[in-house]
Order: structure tokens, then sequence, then C-alpha cells
């Protein structure tokens, strides 16, 4: 029976890592116009995505598709060769040393907080930028602003304290869109302006309630929104279908497939 359950599950890995590579191979899930062409959005897995404009390819926050940690590459070898990697933050669910080895190429740029950039080898240091709060700049020829992403909820606070990881925002040919990482409603966040497609947290115990998270789309008023990293702690995923109702007629919501 030990031998049996072993190999059923090693068989079941494989598979996992079959599917992983095709998926993450399909191609753009979305696409946003923007005055210099189609940005392409590709949803991989949780927090993690692909943002593809005029041949540029920028990866987010790449983490490992199983969730058990096997084979943290699996599929990411099938996407184009990022010319930049973002991370927002050190927790493994977006930061992972083995894929960014092997993804990045010669000529590849990382953006990252300290804390990361701390974390690295030096092979990934070197290719890597620091951004902190606040800082501005220009990532693969693409503008970036690095805002604040932490939580405010007393109990929550412990998971992401003020001042370590970066939520970013990124302008594709006029078009402004934000990526959250691990975030609530912060002062800094209530009100940013002219988002055009933002990718919002909500899940429990490390982000928001479903609730919190339309209450501050309905504040800052983003033309599109995408719901991701909506996996609870628990392995339940948020009620999309409810925020979405919660939000109304203040943003467009758009589904990914994120699991």
């Amino acid at each position: 029976m030990k031998n049996k359950s072993m190999k059923g599950t090693a068989a079941g890995l494989a598979l996992l890592a079959q599917c992983a590579a095709s998926a993450l191979a399909q191609g753009a899930d979305d696409k946003i116009a923007t005055s210099n062409g189609a940005l392409e959005i590709h949803a991989i897995h949780h927090a993690s995505l692909m943002l593809t404009w005029n041949g540029r390819h920028m990866l987010i926050d790449p983490a490992p598709v199983a969730e058990d940690g096997a084979n943290p590459t699996a599929g990411y070898t099938a996407l184009p060769k990022p010319d930049a990697i973002v991370v927002t933050h050190i927790h493994f669910d977006h930061f992972n040393v083995p894929i960014l080895e092997a993804v990045a190429g010669a000529n590849t740029v990382i953006v990252a907080p300290q804390d990361v950039y701390d974390a690295m080898p030096a092979d990934l240091k070197a290719k890597t930028k620091i951004m902190k709060n606040g800082d501005k700049g220009v990532v693969d020829t693409i503008p970036v602003e690095a805002v604040p992403a932490y939580n405010t909820t007393p109990d929550r606070m412990k998971f992401h304290p003020k001042g370590l990881g970066n939520g970013y925002i990124f302008t594709f040919g006029g078009k402004r869109v934000y990526i959250a990482g691990d975030t609530e409603e912060t002062p800094e966040l209530a009100h940013l302006a002219r988002i055009d497609a933002a990718f919002i947290p909500m899940n429990l115990p490390y982000t928001q309630t479903v609730e919190a998270a339309a209450h501050w789309v309905k504040d800052f008023k983003p033309g599109i929104v995408y719901p991701y990293h909506f996996r609870n702690g628990d392995g339940t995923t948020s009620d999309l279908e409810g925020f979405k109702k919660l939000v109304g007629g203040a943003s467009e919501v758009r589904f990914l497939r994120w699991y």
C-alpha cells in the first residue's frame, strides 16, 4: 500500500506539472487597449501573472503553481523569457529564488523591495533594482511607481507590516495599471488617481474581506478591477460574485482563472 501510494503521489505531481506547463503556455487571458498596442494579461496562479506589451514581457510575483512546492519552476520555462520581473514582497507565494534563477535571462531586470533583495543570492542581486514606497522610475522602458502595501487591521498587521512591501503602478501606452500585492486599503491608497486597471487581493486572514475590498474599489474607482489572490488560509476561495455585486457600477469587474 505504501509503494502504491508513493507511485500515485509521484504520478499526480507529474500530471500537475504537465497541466501547469500547458496552462501557462496558453497566452493572454484578457487584453486592454492602449495608445500603443494592446496590453495582454495572463493569469498564472494566485498572485502570479505576466503582462505583455509591444513584445515586452513583465512577470509579476512568480511563485510555485503546485501548492506543495514540488518542482517550483513547473510551467514557467514554457512562458516567454521575461524582460522584467517584479516582486511585491518576500512571502513564498510571491517570491521564489529557484523560479527567478530559472527564468531570468542575461538582460532581465528585477524590481523588488529591500528585504527581498537581501534574501537573494548574488547572481539575482546583480540584476535587481531596489524600490521603496514612493520611488518612481522606468523598468524596461515602462514607467513605474512603487506605492505602499500593508495591513491596517490590528490582528493582520503582523502579516504585512508598513514599509516593507510594495504595490506598483505601471503605465503602458497611457494606461495606468495597479498591482496591489498584499495590502488592505490604506490612507495612501484610498484615492489612487486615474487607475485604468487594478489587481486587488481579498483573502483571510492575510489581506482583507470581500466587503473591505469592494469598499476600497468604490473609493478609488479603477476602470477595470481584477480580483486576485483570493484563496483563503483555510483553502476556500472568496466570494467573487458577491464582490462584483458590492462594487456595482463603480468599476467593471473582470474574472480571470487563477486556480
